[in-house]
């Protein structure tokens, strides 16, 4: 048997096992909708979970999110709260990159960060009175009850393999685990999806992104701009390289760090010396990196927001399930 599938059959018999023994799970007062995925990284899990944040705030609940804080420099115990919904409280060393994002980006949704979701969970009910837990990467947290399991699904899932030989942390079959697929692609890819696994519900997720923003809200970009130079350190870059020259932009340079990377005033200069060669008249990055990153000039973000659609049919689906 190779390592891939003793892997996947470990990971096949905890699923079973917490599905045989629902009574081990612990449980909240509140509603938990799971966000997950079964590949390693890089799937757009975050800007959906906003995307489901403001949903809930839209039909009059009031939702946390619970996150376990992945790519901090180092674990904290107990419970950092990142957002009580109307500030950001605790810098991006001690939340992590996409707690912090999610905390800038969302009004009125406390982000609370721990690797105990249980813990995190009664303190957003306790202090916050919040209804609705998002979990933030939480197909694989069995420990914890969840009441809608939302997974995100594409179609290089569907020809990869199990860890190490490949990047998914579940075989395929867990996915008939969840309630619904969330598929992320053009509709020739959400068709495939549905295709392999006939008779779950399926929705797309579609990425609107928005002008670019200066990581200095004090400096203003140049006008009519258009060379510009990339700086990714996420799981997929290739995703967002492509993304801007969807945009319209000329990207002169590709500059790639690793996931969750800790940019030091040494990789700052490195990507400074490297725009200004390509010719470059702006350094564009992620907002996931840019949750890392000081108020650089001569830097900016491109914002995404993701879309779960149709938008309409989703929204009736999950209050169905509330």
């Amino acid at each position: 048997m190779t390592l891939s599938a003793v892997y996947g059959r470990v990971a096949r018999l905890r699923r079973s096992w917490y599905e045989r023994h629902p009574q081990s799970r612990r449980a909240l007062d509140s509603t938990v909708i799971s966000v997950g995925n079964l590949s390693v990284g890089g799937s757009g899990k975050t800007p959906v979970v906003a995307a489901l944040a403001r949903l809930l705030l839209d039909i009059g609940q009031r939702p946390a999110i619970l996150s376990r804080g992945y790519g901090r420099p180092r674990a904290l115990d107990g419970v950092v709260v990142a957002s009580d919904g109307d500030r950001v409280l605790e810098p991006v060393e001690r939340t992590g990159d996409e707690p912090q994002m999610l905390a800038r980006a969302l009004k009125g949704v406390p982000v609370l960060v721990s690797p105990d979701r249980h813990v995190a969970g009664r303190l957003a009910e306790r202090r916050f009175g919040c209804t609705v837990m998002l979990l933030d990467d939480g197909f694989q947290h069995l420990e914890l009850r969840r009441d809608v399991d939302l997974l995100l699904v594409s179609c290089a899932d569907l020809d990869d393999r199990v860890l190490p030989a490949g990047r998914l942390r579940e075989g395929l079959d867990a996915a008939r685990s969840a309630d619904c697929l969330l598929v992320p692609g053009p509709p020739e890819e959400v068709a495939r999806v549905s295709a392999a696994f006939d008779g779950m519900q399926v929705f797309s997720v579609v990425n609107h992104y928005r002008p670019l923003r200066p990581l200095d809200e004090t400096a203003s970009l140049p006008a009519g701009l258009r060379r510009v130079a990339a700086a990714a350190g996420i799981a997929r870059p290739q995703r967002f390289f492509s993304a801007l020259r969807e945009q319209g932009f000329d990207v002169a340079r590709e500059i790639v760090f690793s996931d969750h990377h800790w940019f030091t005033t040494g990789d700052v200069e490195s990507v400074g010396r490297a725009a200004r060669d390509a010719g470059a008249e702006l350094i564009v990055t992620t907002e996931k990196d840019a949750a890392r990153l000081p108020p650089l000039p001569g830097w900016a973000t491109l914002p995404m927001v993701a879309a779960i659609e149709p938008e309409g049919q989703f929204r009736s689906w999950l209050q169905g399930r509330l």
